[in-house]
């Protein structure tokens, strides 16, 4: 018997999808636990023993790469790290290959709620199509068959085992909220009547977002066929009308000035330094005067890092198919936002938000990193009124 469904088109679990699917949290969750804590005690060890350049308040990444590649810990840490995502993302596709056929057929008989527009010609950008984006097979823009959903399914289901549940359970909606916290937070001002997610998935977030937002039109844009038409269905089916799209968001389709709020969620980090800057132009090309840019990411951070986060975002680099990670973290989002012409541009902490704020809520902007899924780290700005 399969368990129930978490909504209308989430792809459900026998008895033994379940088991197979809770191995794989455990299994992060003795990472996390365990294996992390005593390397970041060894890295620490080892950064003491290393020689530091002048200038300098620790030692490099190499050097410390070096220092514990020949540790039996820092090897298993990184053979059971990868293991654990590689089990992730098998678990959730042999789950929605069981029953692809149901969940085409429920996505087929969605209600005409919203739309969804897909191009046969697309080309995916070259940074994404080198690799399989996070391990994920295929990653976001494999597409199947020219009808099927299955791209988003397998994203759906695994994005709840990637979190551990901590992004808004299996609706996996908290950065969502979280956007519409900081812009209440930072913008309170803002009249949201046309709303677009760059990288949107499988619609998560972007629920979220309008559902604060009830009487705005909400685009979300992303490069996988099937992951879009997963989305869509996702949307119509929990009675929300999100208009998707398959584009590029380093150059849409849409009219300059066509949105009030232009937002991402972990985008950046997978994109590349040039694919940066042409998506914050694109922000500004595509907002009204006055409108609102916000990308949100991990709440991660180079010059805040010690040793262990160092290699922690070395792993995601090297053996976790994220190759721009190291350079996304690195860069200074605010002054690139300056750059493409933003005004009240800034970049800091923000609280993590569950729900959206109501009256009389308060998520913090600006303080301190409370640590992963209590804090995201967001860049945002506003495009001058003249």
């Amino acid at each position: 018997m399969s368990a129930a469904r978490v909504h209308p088109i989430m792809p459900t679990s026998t008895h033994d999808e379940v088991a197979e699917q809770m191995f794989v949290v455990a299994l992060k969750s003795f990472i996390a636990a365990e294996m992390d804590p005593a390397l970041r005690r060894l890295s620490q060890e080892v950064a003491g023993t290393l020689p530091v350049a002048e200038g300098e308040s620790r030692p490099s990444l190499q050097q410390l790469r070096r220092g514990v590649s020949s540790s039996p810990l820092y090897r298993n840490w990184i053979s059971t790290m990868r293991a654990a995502q590689e089990l992730m993302w098998q678990a959730a596709g042999d789950c929605v290959d069981r029953q692809l056929d149901e969940l085409d057929h429920i996505a087929a008989a969605a209600p005409s709620v919203g739309t969804v527009r897909t191009n046969p010609d697309f080309v995916v950008p070259r940074y994404l199509a080198a690799t399989d984006t996070h391990m994920m097979p295929g990653s976001y823009h494999t597409d199947p068959t020219p009808t099927d959903v299955r791209q988003g399914a397998v994203f759906d289901k695994a994005a709840a085992l990637y979190s551990l549940g901590r992004q808004g359970g299996q609706m996996n909606d908290m950065r969502g909220h979280t956007i519409v916290a900081h812009v209440r937070e930072r913008f309170p001002d803002l009249e949201v009547r046309r709303v677009l997610e760059m990288g949107c998935t499988v619609g998560n977030s972007l629920v979220a977002v309008a559902r604060n937002y009830p009487a705005a039109e909400v685009q979300g844009i992303d490069v996988g066929a099937g992951l879009l038409r997963y989305a869509h269905a996702r949307a119509a089916l929990l009675g929300v009308p999100l208009h998707f799209s398959q584009q590029n968001a380093e150059e849409t389709d849409f009219a300059d000035g066509s949105f009030d709020l232009v937002y991402s969620t972990a985008v950046l980090h997978e994109t590349s330094a040039r694919a940066i800057k042409r998506i914050f132009s694109e922000c500004h090309r595509l907002l009204r005067p006055g409108g609102v840019m916000v990308h949100l990411e991990v709440p991660f951070r180079a010059e805040h890092a010690d040793n262990f986060d160092m290699l922690r975002a070395d792993y995601e680099t090297r053996y976790n198919n994220e190759p721009f990670w190291i350079g996304a973290v690195s860069a200074d989002l605010a002054e690139l936002a300056r750059t493409a012409g933003f005004e009240q541009a800034a970049a800091g902490y923000q609280d993590a938000a569950a729900v959206a704020p109501q009256s009389g809520q308060h998520f913090a902007f600006g303080g301190p990193n409370k640590g992963v899924y209590r804090s995201w780290y967001v860049v945002s700005g506003r495009k001058a009124v003249s």
